[in-house]
This record gives C-alpha cells, sequence and structure tokens, in this order.
C-alpha cells in the first residue's frame, strides 16, 4: 500500500509519518500532485486556519490531485484535525470559502462561551454506528485521544457519525463515509492508542461503506 501524506504547509507531518512507520508502514510526505493522485491511502493532516487550508490546498493543485486519489480511484483517506474539517462544505471559521465537500456538512465554533478554547487535552471516545471495532480497546473501553481544536464538524447526515466526545455537550469527533474518515484527535499524539487507530484504519479502509 502506498501511503501518502499531503503536504500543504498545515500539519504535523513527520510526527504522523513517523506513527506509520513505527506500526510497520512506510509513508510518504509529498507536496506533489501527481505523487497525492497515485497514491493507494491518503493521509491528510492539519493545523490551523480553514481557509489557509483550503487555499493552500488549491494553490498547490492538490484539489485535484485528491479528488482523482480519493473519488475516481477509491484511495481510502484518513483526515486529521483540520484534514477532518476540510472534508466539510463549508465552515463557519472561513465565510465564502468552500471546502472539499465530500461529507456534506459544516465546521462550527463551540457555542457554549463558558468554555475555554481551544479544547485541549485527552478526552474520551464515545463509537457510533456499527463500526465502533474502528476504535482500540484497553480493558473493553475505548481510550482517550488527544484534541487541538476549537471547531467542529456538524455532519447533515447521521450516518456519517464514527464518534462523538463531550466538552460542554457532546460533538462530533470521527466521521465516515465510504473509505474517508475523519478524525478531530491527533492519533500521532495519542500514544499508544493513537497507533493501534491508525492500524485499525489501515484494516478499515480495506472493507465496506457506510453510505
Amino acid at each position: 500500500m502506498k501511503v501518502v501524506i499531503v503536504d500543504y504547509g498545515l500539519g504535523n507531518l513527520w510526527s504522523v509519518r513517523n506513527a506509520f512507520e513505527y506500526i510497520g508502514v512506510e509513508a510518504t510526505v509529498s507536496s506533489d500532485p501527481v505523487v497525492v493522485s497515485e497514491s493507494s491511502c491518503v493521509v491528510l493532516p492539519g493545523v490551523g486556519n480553514f481557509c489557509s487550508g483550503m487555499e493552500n490546498l488549491r494553490k498547490r493543485g492538490l484539489v485535484e490531485a485528491l479528488n482523482e486519489a480519493v473519488l475516481n480511484k477509491g484511495a481510502p483517506l484518513l483526515g486529521i484535525c483540520l484534514g477532518m474539517q476540510l472534508l466539510a462544505d463549508e465552515s463557519e471559521e472561513a465565510p465564502g470559502v468552500r471546502g472539499l465537500g465530500w461529507i456534506p456538512g459544516k465546521v462550527k465554533r463551540f457555542s457554549d462561551q463558558t468554555l475555554r478554547l481551544p479544547h485541549m487535552g485527552f478526552n474520551a471516545v464515545d463509537p457510533r454506528g456499527d463500526r465502533k471495532d474502528f476504535f482500540p480497546k484497553v480493558d473493553g473501553k475505548t481510550p482517550d485521544f488527544y484534541f487541538v481544536h476549537s471547531y467542529c464538524f456538524h455532519p447533515n447526515d447521521e450516518r456519517h457519525v464514527l464518534a462523538v466526545t463531550n466538552y460542554g455537550s457532546e460533538f462530533v469527533s470521527a466521521i465516515a463515509k465510504n473509505k474517508i474518515v475523519g478524525v478531530q484527535f491527533h492519533p500521532e499524539k495519542s500514544q499508544s492508542s493513537g497507533l493501534q487507530l491508525i492500524a485499525n484504519f489501515l484494516n478499515f479502509s480495506k472493507r465496506g461503506s457506510n453510505g
């Protein structure tokens, strides 16, 4: 499997690559549209602003490359943090800027003004739907994962919700549609649980879809 980590100027690229290599999977970091379009597995990490993310992808010709790899050729994709948010149609963070639109929905800022933002640190994840085995288990429970974000994904279709987390109120912390997966947390910063989740993603990507 040719795993490509997309370099669009916003992301923990090397820590993500190290996580894949730790579990014995070679991963290439690239900003080359040809390399991305020919990949058999895509990772879209990201930290920062929705507008900058989409602008950088477009400037580097990576939107077309991602569409080719994921939509046309069916390569599985894992979006991490901002990379998950870019899968949406739009974001309150960047009015008028279109996202990739692969999983219909909108990214919104936490509405509770009493919350400390960004939401930062380890927090519990509650799997939903028929793919609960996507998440590792420790003593029969889903472990915590590391978050850093102020915005969260609101998908239009509940079938695309893979997990939720509570921070003041419940928000969507993981999504999936066919072989496209997004996680709001950082598996590469979530110790052994994050490594197991990455391994599960590689297995998950070989299986069926949920619409």
